[in-house]
């Protein structure tokens, strides 16, 4: 068995995080650096961020150095027993050592500066009539359940409703740790298969809801011109088109250089519901500056909303089969209530996984 070598571009990036890491430690010790507290937590951020990536290394060319042994001792042992107990630890060497590798490449790709953001959540009804707004409600309760697991904040923005119990339209805020980085993966067209409690022969009905999920937007991230906004005010409407507000306080507000349109009728206060439309407009253009910046967050974005047609699907819910299956990466499990409830860890490892495989192979160490 030949010791392999580190790829040379993988052993530069090592060494040049190695380097920094070092820089970085000598740094944190200089009287300069000591006597500010702001550059001391900007370059402690980034030594905790360096940490893994340099620790790993480390770990990777030790097992490296003992793989190299457990060769030249396979080379010259004569004795069988010997020579079983050498190939024994270069198997196990190798499994680690693949471990290692796999671990240095992904803690080499770039962490997303957007993964710690809140993510604005907005699911549509789609296909299927008043079965799609209760889908559409079903997927809300889902990501607030798995708010609750993540113990992560939910702030209503909008809502819509339909017949009772369902939603046309509804956007919400969810803040805490990794809120963005985690729900990204849930953007695009979700599938329902199920019997509706109308349906009085048992027949499956297929309906969709769409979902898609933007980081929130801070002030520093774009300058919106007041001359490029067209505030509309009207009176807030309830079911049936209703009347439920004698004053002029919902709004609408136009991003007249984009056409992109947000609407917020939810507060009795035209200033509150002015600041809500403001917060999702926001988003909504940084994901759009986003989109146009990077190629394959691009590539994203014209997959999270679609047109909520059936065919342009994500994931299935399938309840007579009690399965969820998510076409993007082929992953079926067969636990719905579950899913349902917000346990969604084992499809958002998944996802990220295939991503973060995507992105090695586009860009490799």
């Amino acid at each position: 068995m030949k010791t392999p070598i580190l790829d040379t571009r993988l052993d530069q990036r090592l060494r040049e995080a190695e380097e920094r890491f070092a820089e970085l430690d000598r740094s944190l010790a200089s009287p300069e650096v000591l006597s500010s507290v702001e550059r001391m937590r900007e370059l402690g951020q980034e030594r905790a961020q360096l940490q893994p990536l340099v620790e790993t290394g480390q770990s990777l060319r030790a097992a490296l150095v003992e793989q190299e042994g457990a060769e030249a001792l396979l080379a010259e042992a004569e004795d069988p027993e010997m020579r079983s107990l050498a190939e024994e630890e270069l198997s196990s060497l190798q499994v680690r050592i693949d471990s290692l590798l796999e671990e240095t490449r992904r803690l080499l790709i770039p962490k997303d500066p957007m993964e710690d953001r809140a993510a604005v959540v907005e699911i549509r009804a789609g296909t299927g009539g008043d079965e799609a707004g209760l889908f559409a409600a079903d997927l809300m309760r889902m990501y607030q359940r798995l708010a609750e697991r993540q113990k992560w904040s939910v702030e209503v923005l909008s809502v819509s409703e339909g017949i009772p119990g369902s939603i046309k339209e509804v956007i919400f805020v969810v803040r805490g740790p990794g809120a963005y980085g985690r729900l990204r993966y849930e953007s695009g067209v979700h599938r329902v298969q199920r019997v509706p409690e109308t349906e009085s022969q048992g027949r499956i009905h297929t309906s969709a809801a769409t979902v898609a999920v933007l980081p929130e937007a801070e002030e520093v991230d774009l300058n919106i011109e007041p001359s490029d906004l067209r505030v509309d005010v009207f009176r807030s409407s309830g079911p049936g088109g209703q009347s439920v507000n004698t004053t002029d306080s919902a709004v609408r507000i136009t991003h007249v250089p984009t056409g992109l349109v947000v609407s917020c009728q939810d507060e009795k206060s035209q200033h509150k519901n002015k600041a809500k439309a403001m917060k999702v407009l926001r988003s909504r253009l940084l994901d759009r500056m986003l989109a146009e910046q990077e190629a394959d967050r691009a590539r994203e974005r014209r997959t999270q909303v679609g047109t909520g047609d059936r065919s342009a699907k994500i994931r299935t819910y399938n309840f007579p089969q009690n399965r969820v299956t998510d076409h993007r990466i082929g992953l079926t499990l067969y636990r719905l209530a579950e899913v349902l409830q917000g346990d969604l860890d084992e499809l958002v490892s998944a996802l990220r996984v295939a991503i973060e495989e995507e992105r090695l192979e586009a860009d490799p160490a």
